[in-house]
């Protein structure tokens, strides 16, 4: 074989055509040069070949449509009639309701009108009864017991909760008398009364609870009861009294020093103040009782006077 060398083929002439640039978005092009017309057209052609039709095409067909048609409206009206009839029946029955709460509110505020009547009826009676039989000492039993009302100088003691105080129990207040919780217990009030009382005060009220030689003061979970009846903090206990002694008093006596120590070391919150007139309203019910002589009250000498209550 001769030397000659071998050429390498010239491609840069062949006829191949160039590939499309947008070869690869064939889903794309679909979509762009076929119309969707044409799929509706052919899914037409597919249900008139399988006898599928639109609209019904036989008499039978066309009167069954027309029986549904009616009965659908023939329902719509019925309800519609029923829900304008129904419509003023309810409104007369919210009205009917509205005027038997009404009716009852003023039944009741009659009735509580006149258990205020006859609860001052009873107070008159009793005061008229305690100045007959006793004399010039009948404003004094009035206002020891209760019955009347207490205006004069005293002392506005404000017990609260600790901020944030929340009844978690089984703290050591449970066990020891002392508080960690930094909420005002039954006890607590118990001794702050307890305290006025000793120093002088001559009627005491809690959040207008008047309290007498028979109330108590109690707990029923986490409130505080006077007499039965549920107080909310921040407890208000107003004295009547010497002001400034019956403060003075107070503050230096063993139940001021145990409030005092509820305030520094557990966060209960007290304000004690002078005042130059509080008013303390009458206790809501009294228990009366009745008074008879005795067989006979002895002198000292033995004599009998015929003289005494039992």
């Amino acid at each position: 074989m001769c030397g000659m060398s071998q050429q390498r083929p010239d491609r840069s002439n062949t006829n191949t055509p160039a590939a499309r640039p947008d070869a690869s978005m064939s889903l794309l092009n679909n979509v762009m040069d076929h119309s969707l017309d044409d799929g509706y057209a052919e899914a037409a052609a597919r249900k008139s070949e399988a006898g599928v039709r639109g609209l019904p095409r036989t008499l039978r067909a066309k009167l069954g449509l027309a029986a549904g048609l009616v009965l659908a409206a023939v329902v719509v009206t019925v309800g519609a009639a029923q829900a304008r009839i129904s419509a003023p029946t309810l409104a007369k029955e919210r009205t009917e309701l509205i005027n038997r709460i009404q009716k009852g509110t003023g039944e009741a505020d009659r009735q509580q009108q006149r258990v205020d009547a006859l609860r001052d009826d009873v107070s008159r009676m009793q005061r008229e009864a305690l100045k007959k039989h006793g004399g010039d000492k009948a404003e004094l039993l009035a206002l020891l017991s209760g019955s009347s009302q207490a205006t004069g100088p005293g002392v506005k003691l404000v017990v609260d909760d600790a901020k944030g105080a929340e009844s978690n129990g089984g703290g050591p207040r449970e066990s020891s008398g002392f508080s960690d919780t930094g909420r005002v217990r039954d006890r607590d009030m118990q001794r702050v009364v307890n305290g006025l009382w000793a120093s002088g005060a001559e009627a005491i009220s809690v959040n207008g609870q008047r309290l007498t030689s028979l109330s108590a003061i109690r707990a029923a979970g986490d409130a505080i009861l006077v007499d039965n009846k549920p107080l909310v903090p921040p407890y208000t206990v107003l004295a009547v009294g010497d002001g400034q002694r019956l403060s003075t008093a107070f503050q230096g006596s063993a139940d001021g020093q145990y409030l005092h120590v509820l305030q520094e070391n557990y966060g209960v919150r007290t304000r004690i103040s002078v005042e130059n007139e509080v008013t303390l309203p009458p206790a809501p019910s009294l228990i009366v009782r009745t008074a008879k002589p005795q067989a006979g009250a002895a002198k000292a000498d033995g004599a009998d006077t015929g003289k005494g209550t039992s």
